[in-house]
């Protein structure tokens, strides 16, 4: 007891980093009592899954494929075509136009019975977005708001992954609703067809967790009016605020105060107990748990395709009439193995897959998104990396980025595209196939052209070709398989070649750049300030044209989850990803211009494959680099930026995160401090070091 006393009040042993230190101090018990679920543990979700279902390689003959897309262009959906999935009868995965995969979801194709692997997000991140739901319904109920906003607020996260509504149920406020069949065609075809009772929610149970969420509102507005009481006394009255920062300084405080007041812990025990609840009632399966009991990965196996994906369908799902029992915002990971096949006629050999589903991409409106590392760090792993985009619209931010980034980093030979609602482009002038291919394709060119200044001229001509070549049209996914039209069904037998081909060994070249270590610093100058300006402008420092300043909320967010080491973004703030995808777009245009070759290339595509081994092995260093700067060597400071309260404590925050920023990458100029200097020569060694070892040259001029 008194060992773990000295771990409380010591905040220096508060990260899971500290755990090999500890163990060398204090007896084993009290370790793990302390430690056990405050460690970031993706890495070992991911571990767990392989221990039972290991995911093979190209040397077992299987190719491994990548689905990407915006959220609600279709990627899911093509999905379970890929897999021969019904969408009535088997409703896996789950589709929906909003964010509905939430985890990942890796589907390997195998003859034999069906196995199942899920692993599940630690305690005390469930637990992080327990209270901030709450701080954000707590918001809600001191401002006036009705219960139906008190409740929205609690059940669904402003990142909008992780939804209490799945698990507590939905909020029912007892108005009358719309007849849905006057919002729908006779023609459209059912989604989802009607559950089996014994996967539905009965009506008693959903009575029973109405009047639990009709408890918790009742709790949160109790709790704000307490803390207001208290809070006005000193601050006045919100509706006393006169300015928009004033009001937001208001409620800063306010949430920091409710977050402090027991009540709000003890209702965050209640809904983690309830959460906890809903795993007792899974009763197939087998599941570890954590020395706190919180469970870490569950297993199942079945010989019947039905009853398997019913058990799985728990940690999937999304359907309405499931809510208040599913556990699908708590998962990290589904891997699933089985023979998951396409239903297509012409398919004579069962193809072997490993197909890799997860968060879409989101909607972005500006250029400078970036691709999350979570995704990007995928890329090197895999043999096909597939962009799913609606072929009706011109291509947005969202997969623009996704491009740019798979380029830049010398992965383009890697990359194919399925353009969805292919069926309903139309128009007077699109009379055949062909004639609306070539205009997807041309208003596909058109956006990558913009990217020309971005990512080079080598590097767009290299995505250009691989869109020409590596694209499939495909309509009318929400129907199953075997009532496509026979041009659609052919398009998807071309997908699949395209994916087995994939696993094929790339070619090599004994075609080499060399390079003179000139100009570098003018690339990662402009790469730095395009990393900065953005940045500060979301911070709200500076002004940067189509930057807006994040709300405060956002920002300590992601200070919270850098400073537990939980994560390096938030939603689309995203640090490391930023920094990286400037550095690398910079490095990848200075890597184009080589001072000579060690023989002239045959062609473009050659010369293609000559600069992109440099440019992956480029990326693969650069981002151990962003991380090490902005995240490992900086949780101290992410921890001050998240502690940050009272009085003007969001704009502190900002300006410590903007501090830890300029630690990570320096200003670079003709006056540039030691710290830029330093910061300068380990790009140099980078760029050295990479070219070398990827078979290029340097000048031996330098």
């Amino acid at each position: 007891m008194d060992q773990l006393n000295e771990l409380l009040r010591d905040e220096s042993w508060w990260s899971g980093d500290r755990r090999a230190d500890a163990a060398l101090r204090f007896e084993a018990a009290v370790v793990s009592a302390f430690f056990d679920g405050i460690e970031a543990s993706s890495g070992d979700a991911e571990a767990r899954r392989s221990k039972v279902i290991p995911l093979p390689g190209k040397d077992q003959g299987y190719s491994s494929v990548l689905f990407l897309g915006t959220t609600g262009a279709g990627k899911t959906t093509l999905l379970r075509h890929v897999i021969g999935s019904d969408p009535e009868r088997d409703r896996f995965p789950s589709t929906s136009t909003a964010k509905t995969t939430t985890a990942d979801i890796e589907i390997i194709t195998a003859p034999g019975s069906f196995g199942a692997a899920v692993t599940f997000m630690p305690e005390h991140e469930v637990r992080a977005h327990v209270d901030e739901c709450l701080e954000e319904a707590s918001l809600e109920a001191i401002q006036g708001k009705s219960d139906a906003k008190i409740a929205a607020a609690l059940l669904e996260h402003r990142e909008q992954r992780f939804r209490l509504s799945y698990i507590l149920g939905a909020w029912n406020g007892g108005g009358v609703s719309n007849d849905d069949d006057d919002f729908s065609f006779d023609d459209e075809p059912v989604a989802d067809a009607a559950l089996d009772e014994l996967e539905s929610v009965t009506r008693e149970e959903a009575e029973e967790y109405q009047e639990r969420l009709r408890s918790y509102v009742t709790k949160i507005k109790q709790l704000s009016l307490e803390t207001g009481k208290a809070f006005e006394a000193d601050l006045g009255k919100l509706s006393e605020q006169k300015t928009a920062d004033d009001r937001a300084t208001w409620l800063e405080l306010f949430g920091i105060e409710a977050f402090k007041n027991p009540e709000f812990s003890g209702l965050a025990l209640d809904i983690m107990d309830e959460v906890s609840d809903r795993f007792e009632r899974i009763h197939v399966g087998h599941t570890e748990h954590t020395a706190t009991d919180w469970p870490t990965l569950w297993t199942f196996e079945s010989d019947e395709r039905q009853e398997f994906l019913a058990a799985v369908r728990w940690f999937s799902s999304n359907h309405h009439r499931q809510f208040g029992r599913l556990l699908t915002p708590l998962v990290d990971g589904i891997r699933v193995k089985g023979p998951l096949y396409p239903d297509l006629n012409n398919q004579e050999e069962k193809a072997k897959f490993v197909l890799l589903d997860g968060q879409g991409l989101g909607h972005t409106a500006t250029s400078v998104s970036s691709v999350s590392t979570r995704i990007t760090n995928r890329f090197a792993n895999v043999d096909m990396i597939l962009l799913v985009d609606n072929a009706q619209q011109p291509m947005q931010a969202a997969p623009l980025a996704l491009l740019r980034a798979i380029g830049s980093s010398g992965f383009a030979d890697k990359l194919g595209i399925a353009f969805t609602h292919f069926d309903q482009v139309k128009g007077a002038n699109l009379g055949s196939f062909d004639q609306k291919r070539e205009h997807v394709i041309g208003s596909v060119g058109n956006a990558v052209a913009s990217l020309r200044d971005i990512v080079g001229a080598g590097v767009a001509g290299a995505i250009e070709r691989q869109i020409d070549d590596h694209s499939v049209f495909l309509g009318g996914l929400d129907r199953p398989t075997s009532k496509l039209p026979g041009g659609f069904t052919r398009e998807l037998t071309k997908l699949m070649e395209m994916m087995q081909s994939a696993a094929v060994p790339s070619e090599e070249t004994d075609c080499s750049p060399v390079y003179e270590l000139k100009g570098l610093e003018i690339a990662m100058h402009d790469a730095i300030d395009a990393f900065r300006d953005p940045w500060r402008a979301r911070l709200g420092l500076s002004y940067h044209d189509g930057i807006a300043k994040e709300h405060w909320t956002r920002v300590k967010a992601l200070s919270r989850r850098l400073a537990n080491q939980w994560s390096d973004e938030y939603d689309n703030l995203t640090p490391v990803a930023d920094l990286l995808a400037r550095l690398q777009e910079e490095a990848s245009k200075w890597l184009e211009r080589p001072s000579d070759w060690t023989r002239q290339p045959q062609d473009d595509e050659e010369r293609d494959l000559a600069l992109d081994r440099i440019r992956r092995t480029v990326f693969a260093r650069l981002y151990g680099l962003t991380k090490s700067r902005l995240t490992d060597d900086q949780v101290g400071n992410w921890r001050y930026a998240y502690d940050r309260s009272g009085s003007g404590s969001a704009t502190d925050r900002a300006r410590t995160i903007e501090s830890i920023h300029e630690y990570a990458a320096p200003r670079i100029s003709a006056a540039m401090s030691s710290d830029a200097r330093l910061f300068l020569d380990r790009l140099h060694d980078i760029l050295r070091e990479a070219i070398t070892d990827a078979g290029g040259q340097i000048s031996p001029k330098v």
